[in-house]
């Protein structure tokens, strides 16, 4: 027969191992959402700079400045947010009108226009970030206003520029919920670990008794809680791996058009699950840190 202390030693560790695996699986399913909330915000990210890049905006040099273009780009350039300015002649323009047709005909069709080009040289001003935008083409729609230079201004309007603060948003709403989500696997630590130290509350007492410093008695439940958080990390990182090499693959790394493209795998995801791994074990170790410590300042 077993005794009655032994059994209630088994019962003991049955439910502290219990806690524990609950607190790992707790820790995978939160790890599994801040995955799944990184990889969207750092691929919006991505979208996010992809378009800022192609926000050229258009500004038209009026047939009555031409040769004075030199003097215009130094203008230019001295607009607030502006990161650089290309010149495009108007031969230059007339060319890339033509090949906008795929029609061979229509393009044969345009040809003699050439010799009377109809077209102005063009500047293509680009911002430092999506942010300026807006105001650098006003800048640019005040010098057309006033007459010093500029014919006609196009940047893809409000619409474009809205469609990269919505993007910036969702990024800074992904990065909000993954501070929340750790928190919330700390706080779940945190609690199996209080658990533990009540049911070796006289381990501790015992320990304290014969001199045992804070950092000893402390240290054992730091790496519990380590293991514990690096448990709850591993099928995140598996799942993320796999998910996100059969997603990339299945669609070429590309989204909806060319302007959508997901970040490459290297280095990208062994970063991230190395990343994941690291927040497990923090996590871990903080929300252990977090229960030791209050209880040996509440049992002082």
């Amino acid at each position: 027969m077993i005794s009655r202390p032994i059994k209630e030693g088994f019962k003991g560790v049955g439910r502290h191992w219990g806690m524990a695996v609950s607190s790992a699986i707790a820790v995978t399913i939160t790890l599994i959402i801040i995955s799944i909330f990184l990889l969207l915000t750092a691929n919006v990210r991505n979208f996010t700079e992809n378009i800022e890049s192609s926000l050229d905006i258009y500004a038209s040099v009026d047939f009555d400045y031409e040769g004075q273009e030199a003097a215009l780009m130094k203008k230019i350039k001295a607009i607030d947010g502006v990161e650089s300015v290309k010149l495009s002649t108007k031969e230059e323009e007339f060319d890339a009108y033509l090949n906008s047709f795929d029609d061979a005909k229509t393009r044969e069709a345009f040809e003699p226009f050439k010799d009377d080009n109809p077209m102005h040289d063009a500047f293509y001003v680009t911002a430092k970030d999506g942010s300026y935008i807006t105001s650098i083409a006003e800048t640019l729609d005040a010098m057309k206003e006033n007459g010093e230079g500029i014919f006609e201004v196009n940047y893809g309007g409000e619409s474009t520029v809205n469609i990269v603060a919505a993007m910036k948003l969702i990024r800074r709403f992904g990065s909000v919920l993954v501070l929340g989500l750790t928190l919330l696997a700390i706080f779940l630590i945190q609690n199996t670990i209080k658990l533990t130290i009540s049911t070796r509350a006289k381990e501790i007492t015992i320990m304290r008794n014969v001199g045992a410093t804070n950092g000893f008695i402390r240290s054992p439940f730091l790496i519990e809680g380590m293991l514990i958080g690096l448990m709850g990390s591993i099928i995140p990182v598996g799942l993320t791996a796999w998910g996100y090499y059969t997603i990339y693959n299945r669609f070429g790394g590309i989204v909806i058009s060319n302007m959508f493209k997901l970040l490459p795998f290297m280095p990208f995801i062994p970063y991230l699950c190395v990343g994941l791994a690291l927040i497990g074990i923090l996590v871990g170790w903080f929300g252990s840190w977090l229960s030791v410590t209050r209880y040996l300042r509440w049992k002082r």
